[in-house]
């Protein structure tokens, strides 16, 4: 666990020299496109582990529960494709 705990503090302060000296709107601009950013890798990551554990004959309330999410969660996890293409309305 002691690499993990390295790894985080080094995106920590990755994150404190992304707006080191930058104006309010510079920060501002720059941890929102970064908070997109990860929000949408964590997102595939998460879909990509509980698909696997789908693929392996876990049940949704069965993944729920090792996860600490919702059953309800677990389904929207599953059906949230972040690689579909919004449909055009």
């Amino acid at each position: 666990m002691g690499d993990r705990a390295e790894e985080v503090q080094r995106v920590m302060e990755a994150i404190d020299a992304l707006v080191t000296g930058e104006s309010p709107e510079a920060r501002a601009r720059s941890l929102t496109e970064l908070l997109k950013s990860v929000s949408e890798k964590v997102r595939r990551e998460r879909r990509e582990a509980v698909l696997e554990m789908v693929a392996r004959g876990m049940t949704y309330r069965q993944i729920a529960e090792v996860t600490g999410v919702s059953f309800g969660r677990v389904r929207q996890i599953i059906a949230d494709d972040p690689d579909a293409k919004p449909s055009e309305e």
